[in-house]
């Protein structure tokens, strides 16, 4: 039985396995089932950070390409099934809070995802359900800090919306339309790998450029204090 599960989850980021899958096992609306529940649980179920994001968004891309799936209905589902993950991660960041990570002996509900997750709200405020949608781990955990920080939900839902629809348009697109290129497909791990990569790049600079501006001000308020 795990062994038949581990193979599932490798097909899911292999564009020939997940053609494959979705011809023999998961035929018709379950294969569109299975995509959706991982998509939702990657995004907001907390235990779902191990799930594959934007390597599976890549291969579904990779997979409309050859014509074995729809693009646009697929986008549109993938991209509710993100906006409802978080919602349900909110709900319960705003209903349990913390005390699902006060035992430090969890290996699911690790304290360290909850901090890291928690810094990078620090830096960003609501445009971090924006941000942490292409980044992995923070993806999953941004939504519950939000519930958590009591954020306005109306607020909230324009930020996952956004969020949602922006990331699972991009990785299926790039997968659609590099899908077929033969250096893409020979060296797929790679390419998922430098996507990701250059999606954590306006963050990046995000922080860059927040960290200049404190910089900027330390020093002017040293230089103000020094004239007095």
């Amino acid at each position: 039985m795990s062994q038949h599960l581990l193979e599932v989850f490798r097909s899911l980021t292999d564009p020939d396995k997940l053609i494959h899958l979705l011809s023999t096992v998961f035929t018709g609306w379950i294969g569109y089932a299975l995509l959706f529940l991982v998509v939702f649980a990657e995004s907001g179920l907390l235990v779902g950070f191990f799930l594959p994001g934007d390597s599976l968004l890549f291969t579904v891309g990779v997979v409309a390409g050859a014509g074995k799936l729809p693009i646009v209905p697929t986008i549109g589902m993938l991209a509710f099934a993100s906006i409802l993950g978080d919602g349900i991660g909110f709900l319960i960041g705003s209903t349990g809070g913390y005390s699902l990570f006060k035992s430090g002996k969890s290996k699911i509900f690790r304290k360290e995802y909850l901090d890291r997750t928690h810094q990078f709200y620090e830096r960003h405020g609501g445009k971090t359900i924006i941000y942490a949608k292409f980044v992995p781990i923070i993806r999953t955990f941004a939504a519950f800090i939000a519930g958590v920080g009591k954020m306005h939900y109306s607020r909230f839902l324009t930020f996952n919306v956004v969020g949602a629809v922006g990331w699972v348009t991009t990785m299926i697109t790039l997968g659609y339309m590099l899908g077929n290129v033969p250096a893409v497909r020979h060296n797929f791990e790679k390419v998922v790998l430098a996507i990701v990569f250059v999606s954590l790049i306006p963050v990046g600079m995000q922080l860059l450029k927040k960290r200049k501006a404190g910089a900027a001000g330390e020093r002017s308020e040293v230089d103000t204090t020094a004239t007095h």
